[in-house]
């Protein structure tokens, strides 16, 4: 199960197959003996974590400088980011590999093809952009919940029936002429 964890790419889910990328705290994999009861236990003149003022510091962090131990140590793309710095990366989007949202674009091509029905006029625009828009973000990621491509599928048939209707009423309105 170590496989699937701390990747730098998407890998597919054990359970459903679906692309995931978790990233997990380095003290989750790390080996301990029989007779350690923990970390080591910090000596005169050693650096403490900035968060853990009895365990002793392994590393700076990249971000702030301050001093982390193991279980701080949060490592994402080379850089090594204490939780704070981690925390505050995401929220304003400094790190860009980090995913804080996605754009779910098989509801949004539903959508271009769905509610300007309401008012059929405006499906001569819209039906093309649906239909582009299925398309060409057909391989995107889609939500982190596992969903299905029926929402990108039902929009590229509702499209193409759309513009369809519009290539036979231009068609009958051109031959009756």
């Amino acid at each position: 199960m170590e496989g699937v964890f701390n990747q730098p790419t998407f890998a597919p889910c054990p359970a459903c197959g679906s692309g995931l990328q978790v990233e997990v705290f380095p003290a989750l994999f790390r080996k301990t003996s029989a007779g350690q009861g923990g970390e080591t236990i910090m000596m005169e003149g050693e650096s403490s974590c900035f968060y853990h003022p009895q365990k002793k510091a392994a590393r700076p962090c990249d971000g702030c400088g301050r001093f982390l131990c193991a279980l701080c140590d949060c490592e994402l793309d080379g850089r090594h980011l204490c939780p704070t710095c981690l925390e505050t990366g995401k929220t304003k989007g400094k790190i860009e590999s980090l995913d804080n949202e996605r754009t779910l674009y098989d509801s949004i091509a539903l959508a271009l093809a769905i509610l300007p029905m309401l008012i059929f006029y405006f499906t001569l625009v819209t039906a093309p952009m649906a239909l582009f828009v299925a398309i060409r973000y057909w391989k995107a990621p889609r939500s982190i919940l596992h969903r299905t491509r029926i929402r990108a599928v039902a929009a590229i048939v509702i499209s193409l029936l759309q513009i369809g209707g519009w290539a036979t009423l231009f068609i009958v309105l051109a031959t009756r002429r």
